[in-house]
């Protein structure tokens, strides 16, 4: 079968429009959950300064954010319960952090749902993306 050159430029274009071939920025999640969080507050806007707060806060249990990821975002971490070793946090000094909505998804999913008992708001969310964007290495 012969190659059609058309075709393959629809193809990776599709694959472009799609997503799929577009990396995500933390810039990208502060500016969705800002976004979000003024559905229910309007002018809404993140703060770093919250952000670690939340992070650095019990919220009335005996974790926090902090117990595995450490007080630095820069800093590696260690899971409490199973002793994983945990990257660093702050994009700033682990690239790979915040570059993709299933594992920022999956991360507050499961981290919100341990230390809070519940999902995080959207502000929380915006909060703490603002915080480690503004972490150093």
């Amino acid at each position: 079968m012969k190659s059609h050159p058309l075709r393959m430029f629809l193809a990776g274009a599709a694959l472009l429009a799609s997503g799929f071939a577009s990396a995500e920025t933390p810039a990208d999640f502060l500016a969705r959950y800002q976004t979000e969080a003024r559905q229910s507050t309007p002018g809404f806007s993140a703060s770093a300064e919250r952000g670690e707060k939340f992070f650095t806060a019990t919220h009335g249990g005996e974790w926090s954010c902090s117990t595995c990821h450490t007080r630095n975002p820069a800093a590696r971490g260690k899971h409490a319960s199973t002793g994983k070793a945990i990257e660093p946090m702050a994009p700033a000094a682990n690239p790979e952090r915040l570059a993709s909505t299933r594992s920022v998804e999956k991360w507050f999913g499961r981290n919100c749902k341990d230390v809070l008992g519940r999902t995080c708001t959207p502000a929380e969310k915006a909060d703490v993306v603002a915080w480690l964007m503004n972490s150093p290495r």
